[in-house]
């Protein structure tokens, strides 16, 4: 059965309550900063002193504060504030130049409303008049603007809108784009700044309803039921969002912007659990679109900076997103009126079998061991208009830490112009969908048994023949440290299988190494936009697979505070400007990877799971492999065994 968790501040890094979010409106509204068209577009914890909590709880560390913007949809004067629960005060604000600092994220409420503006522009009407379409029929995908060369956009808050034909109410519009039109609409000002007409093309006209029997055909009939049960349930335990596994400790967090965030992870390694990771997230992702077409050269959405991917955190259902002895975590937002909502079963955690863990059959000895491998699951799915995105930690009995995004839903789709065109796939009769690329930036705090860290880059190294290497078959590795911010943005390289290790120089292992962790990346392309184009100036963190900066609690978003129509440089670029030593500093990781996407017809008409992620492993952190104390299997499903209680066969 699910189990769901408590709720309650019993820490300075607990999720939030109904009554915080509600405090904090109330604290906002007394300094007379809500008014009847103030909308609350983020609130969200401001995580406390790091350093305090690892020092002992005390006065800095216990006070909640809450970081919050405010967009007023009549006025352009948005407002970047800090709030003290524990004084009930406003404690710092700032009003944004939405020049210089770029627009807050992408209300709820501005999707409706691009639709409304258009289904009355007369240049809008026109265009669906020519291609035969009613308007009552069109359904308008409202879009992030970017910045671009476009004359008049400077200073206004803008979406831009592509159209599609949904024939009935049940109808997935997505199979029908109305191609070859886009209009520019200025949200404040309710304003149709341009629409861009390139003449009709013609609307794909095969359905795309992947829950129509018509199209999906009969369900298999095949399949036989798969159980998995836990009689005795988990083997872990949840003190609010505290959470112990196995050997592992760390706490469950949950951000409107970054969605799920793991805290103060660690090992426990004899008497003392050793810290790992203070704050593991992912801080920004886009979606680049390489269609230059005129009506979509501008595609290219930051899901978490633009349209913050936490608020659209979906339902969990067990049985279908979630298969076992299941914990779920509830988390609360706050709507955008600023009161509190509550995402039901937003977090999923459980345990599952991950094959064999260790093995070994000794022809000496007669000995035969094995032991199997299990990993804590903690994930919570998005959606983010077409695509849905499942965002994974996995945590495994040898100490490894994987991360990895499941993406799926419907692809972004367009008319196919015909044979050979080189920046789309067709996916069925007419029907495209254009090439881009998902690419995701994970920002890890580290703390290898304590603040002082090093990287080192180390990478595989063939040896010439000669002297020492007479018959060619030494090979060896190449270690680098990455001593300044400068040297430290990196590219991965799997052909000489480069990898980073994230080490503590002042702490030894027993043969005298320094412990620490791999960052293992899957060394795929980043960003493929040309290296002068608006999204690369404004994505600049998708360039390089590793960044590197010494902590600075500001330094939080990969892409910069407030990613909405900037025009660049922010985030990483700017935090690296001083070049800052990093080498034994308190240090951040930030690891861009993803996927280049070129549509199959097999993602039509809804895409089967792809993945992306990396892995952490332990390089010397331990002084031999952390899971020898895994007891053997007792099962009674163990196939040939005459006495299966006695554990593995």
């Amino acid at each position: 059965m699910p189990t769901r968790t408590p709720q309650g501040v019993d820490h300075p890094l607990a999720l939030p309550t109904a009554g915080e979010i509600a405090q904090v409106r109330s604290i906002v509204d007394a300094a007379g900063l809500v008014g009847e068209t103030t909308c609350f577009v983020y609130v969200g914890l401001e995580e406390p002193d790091k350093y305090t909590l690892y020092n002992g709880v005390g006065e800095a560390a216990t006070e909640r504060r809450f970081r919050v913007m405010l967009h007023d949809v009549d006025r352009p004067a948005a407002l970047d504030l800090v709030v003290s629960l524990t004084t009930g005060k406003v404690v710092a604000r700032r009003t944004l130049d939405a020049v210089a600092d770029g627009q807050l994220p992408v209300l709820d409420e501005e999707f409706e409303l691009v639709e409304s503006i258009l289904a009355v522009h007369p240049a809008w009407l026109d265009a669906l008049a020519a291609r035969g379409l009613d308007v009552a029929q069109v359904r308008v995908a409202p879009l992030s603007a970017g910045v671009f060369d476009y004359p008049g956009e400077q200073g206004r808050r803008i979406l831009r809108g592509l159209a599609f034909h949904q024939r009935h109410e049940k109808d997935h519009a997505w199979a029908h784009p109305v191609d070859g039109l886009v209009a520019f609409v200025d949200v404040m000002a309710r304003e149709v700044l341009r629409v861009i007409d390139t003449g009709p093309v013609a609307v794909p006209e095969e359905a795309g309803n992947f829950d129509d029997p018509a199209v999906t055909g009969p369900p298999r009939t095949t399949q036989r039921p798969i159980e998995i049960t836990q009689p005795q349930g988990p083997s872990f335990t949840v003190d609010g969002n505290l959470v112990e596994w196995e050997k592992w400790s760390l706490r469950v967090g949950f951000d409107a912007r970054e969605g799920l965030v793991l805290h103060q992870i660690g090992f426990r390694d004899g008497d003392r659990v050793r810290p790992i990771i203070h704050r593991a997230s992912i801080a920004e992702m886009v979606v680049p679109y390489g269609d230059p077409s005129p009506v979509r050269s501008w595609q290219n959405y930051f899901d978490t900076g633009e349209y913050l991917v936490g608020r659209y955190a979906n339902a969990l259902e067990l049985g279908c997103d979630c298969i076992g002895d299941i914990t779920y975590f509830d988390v609360i937002v706050a709507d955008e009126t600023g009161r509190p909502r509550t995402l039901h079963n937003a977090i999923c955690m459980h345990e599952e079998d991950f094959g064999v863990l260790w093995k070994h059959t000794d022809l000496w000895t007669g000995s035969h061991e094995v032991r199997r491998q299990r990993r804590l699951v903690i994930s919570f799915f998005t959606t983010i208009g077409n695509y849905d995105y499942g965002f994974f930690w996995y945590l495994y009995l040898d100490g490894a830490i994987e991360f990895e995004v499941k993406a799926t839903g419907i692809v972004f789709t367009s008319a196919y112009p015909g044979p050979g065109y080189p920046y789309a796939s067709e996916l069925a009769p007419g029907l495209g969908a254009p090439y881009h690329q998902h690419l995701f930036s994970a920002r890890l705090d580290m703390m290898i048994d304590g603040h002082r860290n090093r990287v080192e880059e180390v990478e595989s190294q063939r040896v010439p023949i000669g002297p020492d290497n007479p018959h060619g078959n030494a090979f060896t590795q190449r270690r680098t440290v990455l001593a300044r911010e400068s040297q430290a943005q990196r590219m991965a390289d799997n052909r000489i299988g480069r990898a980073w290790h994230i080490v503590n120089p002042e702490v030894t292992n027993r043969l005298g190494g320094p412990v620490g962790y791999v960052l293992y990346p899957e060394g795929k392309e980043t960003l493929l936009a040309a290296d002068d184009s608006p999204i690369a100036r404004r994505a600049a963190f998708a360039t390089k697979n590793l960044w590197v900066t010494r902590f600075d609690p500001a330094e939080r978003y990969a892409a910069g505070d407030f990613v909405n129509q900037h025009a660049g440089g922010a985030g990483l670029p700017a935090y690296v400007a001083a070049d800052r030593d990093i080498d034994t500093e308190d240090l951040v990781i930030w690891h861009t990877f993803g996927l280049t996407h070129f549509p199959r017809p097999e993602d039509w008409p809804i895409m089967p799971v792809d993945y992306t992620g990396f892995f952490l492993k332990p390089a010397g952190f331990f002084d031999r492999n952390p899971a020898l104390d895994v007891p053997r299997t007792v099962s009674t499903h163990c196939a040939g065994s005459a006495k299966p209680e006695s554990g593995c066969c």
